[in-house]
């Protein structure tokens, strides 16, 4: 009876090996590459301090998604640290670090079901790129911060540090191929202006796909005036309102790093455009088109948001444009005009050419 039943386990174990899913095919010789995203293009985690660590996906996620944001995400900016600090004391904002870093920028709701495709960042490149040889661990890895911060925030830079040699000393000494895409590009010009000895020592190549070198002003006069929605169409109904994200938005530094740089020599002078009512001698209407310059948009930004305020924990919170997070960005830019690509590396700029601001690459 022993050895019948011995028998039939062989049985089903080789009926199991025979139905497996092959084994991806694997190149050992590929260099490793470090995936890093752009604005919102990371899993962001609250960690409850009075709890234990207990962990709970603040960015992206659809259940009580623009509550979350509100009670989780909304921060406000400290001068002396450069930070964008939470407003919930009890609450530490994490970047997920599962499968080497893949996780955090590769299906942002993995909870989602319908739609889910609104929600891929890095997924496809990523399937793409194991079915070339690349292996997650070995030659393919991922870096997500937390985006509401600086882009030259100390903090974030030491990570970026530590995972360019994690990655190194895990491909067996192989330099690294970085692809950065959109503000991850911004990212990663500030590591390799304030840490250019470090970026030559573990970089072999950089990619950059749509990166905002002299800032997105499309994008920020939309987000400062309007609010940013990161979808559309019917998905809105699931994240986050423009309003949440406008509020979020305010203090945060990156979004301030966007701004058109203002000591760039334009071929292009990008300009806000506004129609206003006005009235003649007469006291007659008529309609005119005002355009502003990067310098003079500033007034409007400050003007529009004078009386912005928002509501937490039962408290009128005053967000106007932030001066302080301005003065910061201003040497944010001078930080990435320092910026040299080091002899031994090698740097390639995929880029739209549309006057507006790309949001994506094709």
């Amino acid at each position: 009876m022993a050895m019948f039943l011995e028998d039939i386990v062989r049985s089903v174990e080789l009926w199991l090996n025979l139905i497996k899913k092959p084994q991806p095919y694997v190149d050992p010789s590929l260099d490793p590459v470090l995936l890093v995203p752009g604005i919102a293009g990371s899993i962001l985690k609250a960690v409850d301090k009075d709890s234990g660590g207990k962990e709970e996906r603040v960015w992206v996620r659809i259940l009580a998604a623009d509550y979350t944001c509100r009670t989780k995400l909304w921060s406000r900016f400290d001068p002396q640290t450069g930070r964008s600090v939470t407003l919930d004391p009890k609450t530490n904002i994490v970047v997920p670090d599962d499968r080497y870093g893949l996780h955090a920028i590769d299906v942002l709701d993995p909870d989602m079901i319908i739609g889910r495709d609104c929600v891929y960042y890095f997924h496809d490149m990523i399937v793409e790129m194991i079915k070339w040889g690349f292996q997650e661990g070995k030659t393919l890895f991922g870096f997500g911060y937390d985006f509401r911060q600086s882009n030259r925030l100390p903090e974030t830079l030491e990570c970026l540090a530590k995972k360019l040699e994690s990655v190194y000393k895990a491909s067996g000494g192989k330099k690294i191929n970085i692809i950065s895409h959109s503000m991850g590009g911004l990212l990663v010009k500030c590591f390799m202006s304030l840490h250019s000895d470090i970026f030559e020592k573990y970089v072999k190549n950089w990619i950059a796909i749509a990166a905002p070198f002299r800032g997105a002003p499309g994008f920020v006069t939309s987000t400062f005036l309007n609010g940013m929605s990161f979808v559309e169409g019917w998905e809105q109904n699931f994240f986050i309102s423009k309003w949440s994200m406008h509020q979020l938005l305010i203090e945060c530094p990156s979004i301030y790093e966007l701004m058109a740089c203002p000591h760039f020599h334009w071929q292009h002078v990008p300009v806000l455009e506004i129609w206003r009512e006005k009235k003649d001698n007469d006291g007659n209407s008529q309609i005119i088109l005002e355009s502003y310059p990067p310098e003079e948009s500033i007034q409007v930004f400050k003007d529009a948001l004078s009386s912005n305020t928002v509501v937490y924990d039962g408290e009128d919170l005053p967000l106007p444009f932030n001066f302080d997070i301005l003065k910061w960005a201003d040497e944010t830019q001078n930080v990435l005009s320092r910026a040299k690509v080091p002899p031994g590396v090698k740097f390639y700029n995929i880029y739209g050419i549309d006057l507006e601001t790309p949001h994506s690459v094709w």
